[in-house]
């Protein structure tokens, strides 16, 4: 049996036991902080950090101090000109005791609060956490803004791996060419030359001159061939490339829900992970992604994002309204020639009888035609997932959607209780993607 020793320092000498223990505690105040920002921000905002705040009481770490009462105690006061012995101090009033506590806050921060801040991968790995995301998505989504290099000229500094021999090669022929440099082939012929008059047996006196001026200018050519490089680092020249966004084109994203009676917090709270994930999908995929809100109970209308989830409204359910009111906005702001439509709904999956034949008219004769995706999550009670344990079984909703995910294989539909259930509902627009790369 193998013993592992931890011989590391413990930091500021503290116990590295109590230290981890410390940390798993103040992660508990975190998650529930970090809970609180999911519901109050913008579907929009979910890659942006955020500041969190935390009972400073969970954060202290144990020290050891004196009583405030108890035991025998003298002690020396410089400069006391007062007291003696024996008296009794009153105590200062409220508001007057110097360094004391500050006065509250409107802003929710105080003496009892401490304040950091979560990056954005903080941030978004703490909304994968509940998800269940596998590592490989969490990093393809966290990877909003996608670009690649593109040529953009040339550079005298880079890597040899990316030098452009050609135009290296004529800047050097340039300058050898201005600097007069002697070429091989000059020096060579010269060099020729010399052989010849050297091997003359009895040379002429204009022989031995024109020897000594041919080794003089032999000479002369080599210095200057050294002088004049073959290449310098000034002929030297790289591709340079920037990294440029890719040209996407632009998505508008249709959030869909119910917000009836029976749409409680918890269900809220569920359908807005939904919304986020799948926006944050949409951003990796696209440049411009507009968001676009329609609740509906037994009417339908499009509201701004504040409203749809946290206005309270009355009234039963009639889903076909929200379908009916998605295809109009569709056809006077979004023409699909130029949008890539993606429509998300949420939803307990109640709905008033005898519509839920009308909803699926209009998902086969027009919806579905021109959405790129249609997502579809019933939010149930964990209880109730334990019973509807088939896709088959289900109510009179399910049922038709069922039919439609039949007959269009870019509709997806699943029912959650908890956000581990979300990420399902996208593993089959991701393969669809990964085949999709592949082929091209």
């Amino acid at each position: 049996m193998g013993h592992f020793i931890d011989r590391r320092l413990n930091p500021k000498d503290t116990s590295l036991g109590n230290r981890r223990r410390f940390i798993r505690r103040v992660r508990t105040h975190i998650k529930k902080a970090f809970d609180q920002a999911v519901r109050e921000r913008k579907i929009a905002d979910a890659e942006r950090g955020e500041d969190i705040v935390v009972p400073s009481d969970t954060i202290a770490e144990p020290t050891f101090r004196q009583a405030n009462e108890g035991g025998k105690r003298v002690r020396v006061s410089s400069g006391n000109k007062s007291y003696r012995t024996g008296d009794k101090i009153r105590k200062p009033p409220p508001g007057a005791g110097g360094e004391g506590a500050k006065s509250g806050s409107d802003s929710g921060e105080g003496d009892d609060d401490f304040l950091f801040v979560l990056s954005r991968d903080e941030f978004l790995d703490l909304f994968f956490e509940d998800m269940e995301l596998p590592n490989l998505v969490k990093r393809s989504l966290q990877q909003i803004e996608v670009s690649r290099p593109h040529r953009a000229g040339l550079s005298t500094t880079g890597s040899p791996a990316n030098i452009n021999v050609g135009r290296t090669m004529r800047n050097a022929l340039c300058r050898r060419l201005a600097l007069r440099r002697p070429s091989d082939k000059e020096i060579r012929a010269l060099r020729e030359e010399i052989f010849s008059l050297e091997a003359v047996s009895s040379p002429t006196r204009e022989q031995r001159s024109q020897l000594r001026k041919a080794q003089k200018l032999l000479e002369e050519l080599l210095r200057r061939q050294k002088i004049v490089s073959y290449i310098d680092p000034l002929d030297v020249r790289y591709n340079y490339f920037e990294q440029k966004p890719e040209p996407r084109e632009q998505a508008a994203m249709f959030c869909l829900m119910d917000v009836s009676a029976s749409m409680g917090e918890r269900e809220k709270d569920l359908a807005k992970r939904f919304f986020m994930l799948l926006h944050l999908f949409l951003r990796r995929c696209y440049g411009t992604v507009e968001l676009v809100f329609v609740r509906h109970t037994h009417n339908a209308q499009e509201v701004d994002e504040e409203t749809f989830f946290y206005a309270t409204a009355t009234g039963g359910t009639i889903v076909s309204t929200a379908l009916s009111e998605t295809k109009r906005i569709i056809e006077e702001r979004y023409p699909p020639a130029h949008w890539n439509i993606y429509v998300a709904q949420a939803s307990d999956g109640e709905n008033y009888a005898g519509d839920s034949r009308k909803c699926a008219v209009l998902l086969s004769d027009w919806l579905m035609k021109y959405c790129q995706y249609f997502a579809y999550v019933e939010i149930v009670d964990e209880a109730e997932a334990e019973f509807l344990n088939s896709e088959e079984s289900g109510v009179e909703l399910w049922r038709e959607y069922r039919h439609i995910a039949e007959v269009w294989p870019h509709m997806a539909m699943k029912r959650i209780a908890r956000a581990a259930d979300i990420y399902p509902v996208f593993k089959e627009l991701f393969a669809k993607k990964s085949r999709d790369a592949q082929i091209g």
